[in-house]
């Protein structure tokens, strides 16, 4: 992280804004199905394993790549113009 990333976190994270865009993505997220195509993601992949147990962890490497490729870039771009218009 560089060290305007870095004032730019602390900046959202002390005025309580950080939350308020998490919020928003998350809405996002869910308005545009992202959720619901990484719950299958997850169910994919417990079936590979024929059953056996699949831990936290290993789900979360395996499906962590796939599901950022999966988030749409209207939701990235207007999520980066918000936080942008916000700091400026």
């Amino acid at each position: 992280m560089t060290v305007n990333n870095t004032i730019a976190h602390q900046r959202l994270t002390l005025t309580g804004d950080r939350e308020r865009f998490k919020e928003l993505l998350r809405r996002r997220l869910i308005e545009c199905g992202w959720r619901d195509q990484v719950r299958m993601l997850c169910r994919e992949i417990v079936k590979e394993n024929d059953g056996n147990n699949v831990t936290f962890d290993t789900l979360v490497t395996r499906v962590t790549p796939r599901a950022r490729a999966l988030v749409p870039d209207t939701v990235k771009k207007e999520l980066l113009q918000k936080i942008k218009t916000h700091l400026y």
